[in-house]
This record gives C-alpha cells, sequence and structure tokens, in this order.
C-alpha cells in the first residue's frame, strides 16, 4: 500500500527534518559569543538602515551603473529590508562574486539561503503531515480478494492520483530545502576562506553541511572548529554531533 512504500522512500524525510529541527538550537546561538551567529544575522537584518535607499531609489542607480559592486550591495540592502529576500539573494550574489572577500556581504547571503532552507523543510513537513493524513485509510487496508483463487480488486485510480501527488509534494519540498542548504554551504566555505580562523564560521558550515548531506565535510568543519575552540561551552555537543555522524557514516562504508 501506498503508505508503506511512503514510509520506504521518504524514510531519508524524516531523518532530514530530524535534523533541520533537531540542529536549531546550534545553529540560533551556540558557540555565537561574537554576535555573527545565524539566529544574530537573521535577527539584526530586520532592522532598517538609517538614510539608506529605497529599493526604487537602489534599482535605479544600479540600472545607471550595472557594474558598480557598490550598487548592487545598496540594492541588496534595500531589497532585504523591504522582504524582497529572493530578489537580494541573486543581487548579493552578483555582488560577492565581485566582492569575493566582503566577510559581512557572505555571512548576509548565507544567512539568506539558511532563512529560506528552514521555510523549505518547514514546507517538506507540512508536506509529509499531509500525506500522512490523505492516505492514513490505506496504511491498514489490504487488497480485497474477489473469489477463493486469489483475485484481488485492482487499485483505486483515486487513491493512487492522492499517493502520487503527495509524493511528489514531499519530493520537492525536500529536495529544494536541501539544494538551499547546499547553497549556504558553498557560501560558507567562501566564507571560511576568507576567515579560516573564525570558529564561529566553522561552526556555521558544518551544519550547513550537516543539513544539506555532506557528511564529510561537516565533520571535518566541526573537528576545524573544536581545534580552534577547544573550551568553547557548545564543544562537548560538538564532540558529541562529530561521534554521531562518524558512527552513521560506519554502516554505509560497510555495506
Amino acid at each position: 500500500m501506498f503508505f508503506t512504500r511512503l514510509r520506504r522512500h521518504a524514510k531519508w524525510m524524516f531523518v532530514f527534518l530530524a535534523l533541520v529541527f533537531g540542529l536549531g538550537f546550534v545553529i540560533f546561538g551556540i558557540g555565537s559569543d561574537q554576535g555573527t551567529g545565524i539566529g544574530d544575522i537573521l535577527r539584526d537584518s530586520g532592522g532598517s538602515t538609517s538614510g539608506g535607499p529605497s529599493v526604487s531609489e537602489a534599482r535605479e542607480d544600479l540600472e545607471k551603473n550595472p557594474r558598480s559592486a557598490a550598487a548592487k550591495r545598496a540594492l541588496a540592502t534595500a531589497l532585504q529590508e523591504d522582504g524582497q529576500t529572493a530578489e537580494a539573494r541573486t543581487v548579493l550574489g552578483e555582488y560577492v562574486e565581485q566582492r569575493p572577500k566582503d566577510a559581512e556581504a557572505l555571512q548576509e547571503l548565507a544567512g539568506l539561503h539558511l532563512a529560506r532552507a528552514n521555510a523549505l523543510a518547514q514546507d517538506a513537513q507540512r508536506a509529509q503531515l499531509r500525506a500522512s493524513y490523505l492516505t492514513f485509510g490505506s496504511t491498514f487496508s489490504t487488497p480485497l480478494q474477489l473469489d477463493d483463487e486469489g483475485a484481488t480488486l485492482g487499485p483505486d485510480p483515486i487513491e493512487e492520483a492522492i499517493n502520487a501527488e503527495v509524493s511528489a509534494d514531499v519530493t520537492s519540498a525536500y529536495t529544494r530545502a536541501q539544494e538551499s542548504y547546499r547553497q549556504a554551504e558553498k557560501t560558507y566555505e567562501k566564507l571560511a576562506a576568507v576567515q579560516p580562523r573564525d570558529p564561529n564560521v566553522q561552526l556555521e558550515l558544518a551544519q550547513s553541511a550537516q543539513l544539506s548531506g555532506n557528511t564529510a565535510r561537516a565533520i571535518e568543519a566541526y573537528e576545524r572548529f573544536v581545534e580552534l575552540a577547544p573550551d568553547d561551552p557548545s564543544t562537548p555537543l560538538v564532540k558529541q554531533q562529530i561521534e554521531q555522524l562518524k558512527g552513521a557514516q560506519a554502516p554505509a562504508a560497510s555495506g
């Protein structure tokens, strides 16, 4: 039945969602004694910059100076303040291509990718719950036998259509969320190259790599965090995370 198939198909989904919500306590504060944690970025980005240009003004300036990095930076900031985060990610991405060592811009861009990924992860969770609700009856049902020779009633086309729809919703939401975590990971890689001795950057890189499914890179970044911040209050938790990830890797490696 569908729900059995869904459980097999979406086993990774539950693991993924557990990571998303289980790591929230780390993502939004642990190790961020310098105020550079992801939570700080997202909270701070809500405020407006006094005297900054409006979106229309910044867009007009960029149209006049399409190659100006400063104009792109101003537009990205204005878009964020106006809540237009999708375009802000694009414009800020173009800016960091021109200014690859701007740590503050890289941090902002990674935060935007993570905010989108977390929202998409919630979409994935809602899609999974919807799938559970819509297919609840099929969990316990068995094919109806028509005679003593084992002939059964064929599948219900309506149920099959619902199954296909909810399965597609779950897969789509998960795929989009994971891609955003990959974008965050790539951005933190760039930031780590600019600030190689910042333990907070290593922690944020590790978290985004873990959520994107890059376990090996997550372990490497977590271990780098421990090396850079051995006395940080979060280090014991990070060490536990490293051991758990290594333990999860072992069966896969032996298989």
